[in-house]
């Protein structure tokens, strides 16, 4: 957040449901302090419990219209629609707040993910909603996908390792892109 991110994902496929809470729990206080808004991962109750500003939900996760249902007319739900905008329409007409493509590069997250084409990005314009990219993204290939009509990055090895200082710094890069490319814009996860 020092670096500059005006969202974060709390992504844990792995930990129990005592730590995740814990976990989210600390996130939550984190980020309101710091004014970026806490999203919880294909997990609408966990976001709903520790408070956060919402959830981001795969095509596999609870159905967006029972996410809204649970964390309210104001909540942040992000949809992935990796490759296909008929799925970004989709979410668009049933409340999502923004829409994720890809993967773009070989992604050590999800290795397994199909495969976007930069194109999908600057179509997904048509839809008025943010647009962000995901998979295997890094300061140095962000740029193409920012060019090509990206509002938001997703990143997980692309700013973490390393220590504290380091992460700030990769995040910062991530900052200086935006701002080189999207001067006047900022992010809002208004639907009006």
């Amino acid at each position: 957040m020092q670096g500059g991110a005006v969202l974060v994902q709390y992504r844990d496929k792995t930990s129990t449901a005592i730590e995740r809470l814990r976990q989210a729990t600390d996130l939550t206080y984190l980020c309101r302090d710091a004014g970026v808004p806490l999203l919880i991962n294909d997990d609408p109750e966990l976001a709903k419990r520790v408070g956060a500003a919402g959830v981001h939900l795969g095509q596999d996760d609870v159905a967006l219209e029972s996410a809204r249902d649970l964390l309210g007319p104001d909540a942040v739900i992000g949809i992935t629609c990796h490759h296909r905008l008929d799925l970004a329409e989709t979410a668009k007409a049933g409340g999502a707040n923004y829409l994720a493509f890809g993967r773009f590069y070989t992604s050590t997250t999800k290795p397994g993910a199909p495969s976007a084409d930069v194109s999908v990005l600057t179509e997904a314009r048509s839809l008025a909603l943010p647009v962000t990219a995901i998979g295997g993204i890094t300061a140095d290939n962000a740029e193409p996908l920012i060019r090509a009509g990206a509002d938001l990055v997703a990143v997980v090895g692309g700013l973490f390792g390393g220590t504290p200082e380091q992460i700030e710094h990769n995040a910062r890069r991530f900052t200086r892109l935006f701002a080189s490319h999207h001067p006047l814009s900022h992010f809002s996860t208004d639907r009006s």
